[in-house]
């Protein structure tokens, strides 16, 4: 991370901005949109210089670490109940998953979670509706 950091420390500041830290970010395997990196530097910058130094930007590139790898975790859930990611968790994927586990639900009961986590109520779970249900019940 250090060495990510002093990369794109261009001029040797001993601090980045906005636009070093989100090439910073990239060179970490990270996506951020414009308006994430400026919400991240504002959250840690004390001094309100628009500019991190290496203490701040590894407090944050922890916690950004920490949560990519609790994303990649969930997505590995994810994939556990829908083995074809396309076509995301249906009634018969879900009810597999049951039986392999030694489970018994009545039909109603496996709509109902259906219904539960399917937030665009198109009759089955997406990677995005897991997610969304993930976040929304404090599992993830």
């Amino acid at each position: 991370v250090r060495e990510a950091f002093e990369l794109f420390d261009s001029d040797g500041s001993g601090a980045i901005d906005a636009k070093e830290l989100a090439v910073a970010m990239r060179a970490l395997g990270f996506e951020p949109k414009k308006e994430e990196v400026k919400k991240m530097i504002a959250e840690v910058d004390d001094d309100q210089s628009g500019e991190i130094d290496f203490e701040e930007f590894l407090q944050m590139m922890t916690a950004k670490i920490s949560e990519k790898d609790s994303e990649r975790e969930v997505l590995r859930a994810f994939s556990l109940f829908a083995p074809d990611s396309e076509a995301g968790v249906t009634e018969a994927s879900l009810r597999a998953v049951i039986s392999q586990a030694g489970e018994s639900f009545s039909d109603e009961d496996i709509k109902n979670m259906l219904r539960c986590a399917d937030m665009d109520s198109d009759g089955k779970i997406s990677k995005q509706d897991f997610m969304q249900y993930m976040k929304r019940t404090a599992l993830y």
